[in-house]
């Protein structure tokens, strides 16, 4: 596996795309162009005009939305291709392959450093450090991406989202160090069912019946699973648990983040808001890192020193996570609820099957199952309110 060359060649996309976005053609510009062109304007009329499916010419009305509307609908009653949203296309892909990368990874830069009982809280609060970097430099940075104007009083407001992305962060790393990869991202899967209580319980928000009655389906598909999973490990299931306990909460918090006025425009973009929610949480890392691994950082620093394969993957991982979370927040904020499940469902299918195949872990059929079930029963989850609404 040539890794570096994949690398490199991936995070230069996924870092243009993340610092400075993907853009269609601006309108002004192609107007100004089509001024220009001979018999095409607002004074002359179309060389063709439009017909119907009838057979019969649609009325001429340049620049009219009516006009521009029929002529929409006689194409696709026609079979024609309507334009594809190209940079939405792109964000897709730039995030799956930068999850994909970053589970592979951050799996390399465990297994170098010694697993579960080497430095897997260390490793997590650095992978954070790198994305910070990356984040300022895209401050600093000519042409790249304004600062955000925010407030002390706004940074307060961000502590317990900060706080709760970094637990998030932290456990999965933990979890992702003790057990296989595949196991850790479909224990992960079930983080609807702690986002269901949580909502109901502790944020007063009260979820339908219909997925209440999902819950389970997601639940039994995780024990299925670790019933033949090679690699268990308690550590791992109960690191994914908490996972999905702090991405519970952060969801949660976020929402009430958002809902802080005048908050959007002084954070400036969502790449601000990620930025921020880093450093932030990078910050709070350092006191979980120096209580845990603190005694041992020396042994740390040596490994860094004499292996290549930490110290790459290491940063690698760290690229990847900050570019494939960056984007996956432009992509879902770019479409609709069930195109956002339909998105997840098949991200979490791609690295479970693919890191499994590349790290050389088991895939046992019972477990392949317990994996489709938990993942179909989340999705299930996530649509069912819209399939069961009334018109």
């Amino acid at each position: 596996m040539k890794l570096p060359k994949i690398f490199v060649a991936t995070t230069l996309c996924l870092g243009a795309a993340s610092a400075f976005g993907l853009q269609r053609p601006a309108t002004a510009a192609v107007q100004s162009i089509r001024s220009n062109v001979p018999f095409v304007g607002r004074d002359n009329g179309p060389m063709v005009q439009p017909i119907g499916v009838d057979g019969k010419r649609l009325p001429v009305a340049l620049n009219s939305e009516v006009t521009a509307g029929q002529s929409g609908e006689a194409m696709k009653t026609r079979g024609g291709a309507l334009p594809v949203d190209i940079p939405l296309l792109l964000y897709f892909l730039f995030w799956y392959v930068g999850n994909y990368y970053y589970n592979i990874t951050n799996k390399l830069a465990l297994k170098a450093a010694g697993g579960s009982a080497g430095f897997p809280m260390t490793i997590s609060s650095l992978q954070l450090a790198v994305g910070c970097l990356y984040g300022i430099f895209l401050w600093v940075a000519p042409d790249a991406r304004n600062s955000p104007s925010v407030t002390l009083d706004d940074i307060v407001k961000m502590l317990p989202v900060a706080f709760c992305f970094m637990g998030a962060h932290s456990a999965s790393v933990f979890a992702l160090s003790a057990g296989a990869v595949s196991f850790g991202q479909i224990v992960k899967s079930a983080e609807p069912a702690f986002a269901a209580v949580l909502s109901q319980f502790v944020y007063g928000k009260k979820i339908s019946k219909a997925k209440w009655l999902c819950l389970p389906i997601v639940i039994g598909g995780v024990i299925l699973a670790s019933v033949k999973e090679l690699d268990f490990a308690w550590s791992a299931l109960i690191s994914a648990c908490i996972a999905n306990l702090f991405a519970a909460f952060k969801g949660n918090e976020n929402k009430k983040l958002m809902e802080t006025e005048g908050l959007k425009d002084r954070m400036g973009s969502v790449g601000n808001q990620f930025a921020l929610t880093s450093i932030l949480g990078f910050l709070m890392s350092i006191p979980l890192v120096l209580a845990k691994e603190g005694s041992k950082i020396g042994e740390f620093i040596e490994l860094w020193k004499t292996t290549p394969v930490l110290s790459f993957n290491l940063i690698a991982s760290g690229l990847w996570f900050y570019g494939y979370n960056e984007l996956a927040t432009m992509t879902l904020k770019k479409t609709g609820a069930v195109t956002q499940s339909v998105a997840n469902t098949a991200k979490r299918v791609i690295v479970i099957v693919g890191v499994a195949i590349v790290l050389g872990e088991s895939l046992d059929p019972i477990k392949l199952l317990g994996c489709a079930i938990g993942i179909g029963g989340v999705f299930l989850y996530s649509i069912i309110d819209n399939l069961l609404k009334k018109d």
